[in-house]
């Protein structure tokens, strides 16, 4: 619960950009999670430090869930103020050679962005769902390339709001799906992505031969938290869920994808239980089967039992 000075200390900076015992269900992809503490919605770097100045103040946690995606929110209750940074969406190309982009930034609005200006790079992202800053907190990416491979620095704002650091590609710890080193709660601001001049149609080209590809590879027409597992060295976490026997497979209203075996769509009415015991089933009957063990991609919040 959040105390009464930081809930008007919150009101106070946000206005009604902030929301209290806001249902996380309402603001990810999968459509499923209980309630959060507070809802936040920041406009500018200034609100941004603000707000986390006062959950420092009063030891209240925080966390960013940006657009919602490669997110499982559990069912109940969630003591904690979510960020949400939609509102940083400024996009400048630079004479570098890159593009300063926002955390807020949407993967459609850094496609169209890049197609209309005939910017090479960056079309492996297109349909990558979420936000720049999840793409950067995931390593977002496509076999063959990943963030890693265009971010020269980020910018981030310090977990008590602060200070603000960029720091350069050479201090960037990235893994496959995620990025190590930062300080815990840090909040990502914008980056600097690597772009080369090319021409509209052939950036549109690329873009529209992805597209197509994961159209017919992908439930790209139900919710879902996008893909579940990492791929294991050497292989693909959907063909083994496949080989198990388990695509298709419902449990309350959530299903292994019938498209695709390493999504986990919500059919209607599912729960964050129904898709944990799907993941848990999954990761038994591929460790049964094949011998290898499946991690989770798909980032968990919430209040743990």
């Amino acid at each position: 619960m959040i105390p009464g000075a930081a809930r008007e200390a919150l009101e106070e900076t946000l206005g009604d950009r902030v929301r209290f015992r806001f249902p996380l269900a309402r603001c990810t992809s999968l459509r499923v999670g209980g309630p959060v503490d507070a809802l936040a919605t920041p406009e500018t770097r200034e609100e941004i430090a603000r707000t986390l100045a006062i959950c420092a103040a009063h030891r209240i946690p925080h966390c960013v869930i940006g657009a919602g995606f490669n997110t499982l929110a559990l069912d109940d209750r969630f003591e904690c103020v979510a960020l949400q940074l939609g509102r940083l969406r400024r996009l400048e190309e630079r004479p570098d050679g890159c593009l300063r982009v926002e955390a807020g930034v949407t993967h459609s609005q850094l496609t169209n962005f890049c197609i209309e200006r005939g910017l090479a790079g960056l079309e492996f992202g297109c349909g990558i769902p979420g936000t720049v800053g999840g793409w950067l907190a995931m390593n977002a990416g496509i076999p063959g390339r990943e963030l890693k491979d265009v971010v020269q620095e980020i910018e981030v704002i310090s977990p008590t709001g602060r200070g603000v650091r960029h720091i350069p590609r050479a201090e960037l710890r990235f893994v496959y799906r995620a990025l190590r080193g930062l300080a815990p709660g840090s909040v990502i601001l914008s980056a600097l992505l690597s772009v080369t001049l090319s021409n509209t149609g052939a950036v549109r080209a690329e873009v529209d031969r992805l597209l197509a590809a994961r159209q017919k590879t992908q439930p790209l027409n139900v919710p879902s938290c996008g893909s579940v597992f990492k791929n294991p060295p050497g292989d693909f976490a959907g063909r083994l869920v496949e080989a198990a026997g388990l695509k298709g497979r419902r449990l309350g209203g959530a299903e292994i994808s019938a498209v695709h075996a390493n999504f986990i769509a919500n059919r209607g009415g599912a729960t964050a239980a129904d898709v944990l015991a799907l993941i848990r089933e999954a990761q038994a009957a591929v460790w049964q089967t094949a011998g290898k063990r499946l991690v989770p991609e798909v980032r968990v919040i919430g209040d743990k039992p």
